[in-house]
């Protein structure tokens, strides 16, 4: 697969996208461990944290335009879906909807990156 800079404004968007939502996503790991409960499952706290992992991982591989920055953008967007939907399930909890927004913007934007390379 060859190579080419791909430094564009989808780009910048993906690399701003992606910090919003690990930042996000770290913020909610500390509100759902207060809240407990069904918030605080094992595996939805493993969720929120593999999504914030790949959201930082995807936007320091556009940042510096990685050959591989596409690998890391599809399972951005694979790990973002799964998130989403998991923060969804919690109901009408606005700081839950709002990571789920957030992990489906980044999902769509990665999308797009992961099919550019």
């Amino acid at each position: 697969m060859a190579h080419t800079q791909h430094r564009t404004r989808d780009t910048d968007t993906c690399m701003e996208l992606c910090r919003e939502c690990e930042q996000l996503c770290a913020s909610t790991i500390h509100y759902c461990l207060e809240l407990g409960g069904r918030h605080s499952d094992p595996r939805h706290i493993q969720v929120l944290i593999d999504c914030a992992d790949i959201c930082g991982t995807s936007s320091r591989f556009l940042m510096r335009d990685s050959r591989f920055h596409a690998h890391t953008c599809r399972a951005c967007a694979a790990v973002c879906d799964s998130c989403a939907h998991d923060c969804r399930q919690l109901g009408n909890d606005p700081m839950m909807l709002n990571c789920a927004e957030a992990c489906e913007r980044c999902a769509e934007s990665c999308r797009k990156m992961g099919e550019i390379g």
